[in-house]
């Protein structure tokens, strides 16, 4: 088993809203191992973002974590001064890529501004202390190269809104891996981007990982995506990890309800011709979390003893986990 990189334990935060404090995460445990990518999948709202966000300490300020830990390569984040995260662990150690890339950029910058400031700010990771504009300038075309940029030299000195939904993209992974990270937190990178071109940036982010030997904590609701680029699976809801498996193992015998719900909704050539299946309800409020098991009022093996107390993670095979009383001795 390799060794964990990212290892989160008992980690719960609250957000302020209107009607109250509510768990955006609720005692949260999930490990990212070495050189392996963890694929995080769940419905909108089930607080996948958040434990991304939560990662980089870049919390909404109506957000806090309330308890915790979060050990990157054995130090806890939450304890670092803010400038040691921005300095030597955010875009440097760990690096992310969000939904909409274009909020991420600066639109009245061009892009080689915008890269060569990354490369100037962590500059002694890189080795690039010497560096002048020429070398600098140099590295950002390598950098847009390597990620499929056609033409990089004149498309250096565009704007993000001169570039296409998939080539913007292309430019954030590349200003991802500017500093190799050890880590990197996609959160639906691809969900914005046509079928073809999400299948370019996907075989794209698979090979920079292999080339640059990253964990990646990948962030998905499809778990068409999640199957194709994950070595092992958390599925989210409501705020807890219900289920935790190898990819292959969760696909084949997927564990909790929610999961196998999941799955009946997901398309294919077995199931053409035939209505995809659907989960009732939704996914509860923050401030209104049901009692016992949150997937409760939705699941159809529902029992009395979830209505009343919520399962814990149980061990129901060699790396595979789930918090369902199905397979508890509850009597």
């Amino acid at each position: 088993m390799n060794d964990s990189l990212l290892r989160v334990r008992d980690l719960t935060v609250e957000y302020s809203t209107h009607k109250g404090i509510g768990n955006a995460l609720d005692n949260i445990n999930l490990d990212v191992r070495e050189g392996q990518v963890l694929g995080l999948v769940g419905e909108s709202g089930c607080g996948k973002t958040t434990l991304g966000l939560s990662i980089m300490r870049l919390l909404p300020r109506f957000g806090r974590v309330a308890q915790g830990e979060i050990l990157f390569k054995e130090r806890n984040l939450l304890d670092l001064p803010e400038k040691i995260m921005n300095k030597k662990i955010r875009g440097r150690e760990i690096a992310m890529i969000i939904q909409d890339p274009l909020h991420a950029l600066n639109p009245v910058f061009t892009i080689q501004t915008q890269i060569i400031d990354i490369l100037r700010f962590h500059k002694d990771r890189l080795l690039t202390t010497q560096w002048k504009g020429k070398q600098l300038r140099n590295k950002a075309i390598n950098m847009l190269e390597e990620v499929g940029i056609a033409d990089p030299l004149e498309r250096l000195t565009d704007y993000p809104f001169q570039f296409s939904g998939g080539m913007i993209q292309r430019v954030m992974v590349a200003m991802a891996f500017n500093c190799n990270p050890s880590l990197l937190i996609a959160d639906e990178p691809t969900t914005a981007l046509d079928v073809t071109v999400e299948a370019q940036i996907l075989e794209l982010l698979k090979s920079l990982v292999k080339r640059y030997g990253a964990s990646v904590l990948y962030i998905s609701h499809d778990l068409g995506v999640i199957s194709e680029i994950s070595d092992r699976v958390a599925v989210m809801y409501a705020g807890n990890i219900v289920e935790y498996a190898d990819t292959k193992l969760l696909f084949e015998n997927p564990a909790h309800p929610y999961t196998e719900a999941l799955l009946r909704c997901l398309p294919g050539a077995e199931v053409r011709g035939k209505r995809l299946g659907t989960i009732p309800g939704r996914v509860p409020d923050l401030t209104e979390r049901p009692k016992g098991c949150k997937f409760n009022p939705r699941c159809p093996h529902v029992m009395e003893i979830c209505k009343e107390k919520a399962p814990t993670m149980l061990d129901i095979a060699s790396d595979h986990s789930v918090a369902c009383f199905r397979y508890e001795n509850h009597e």
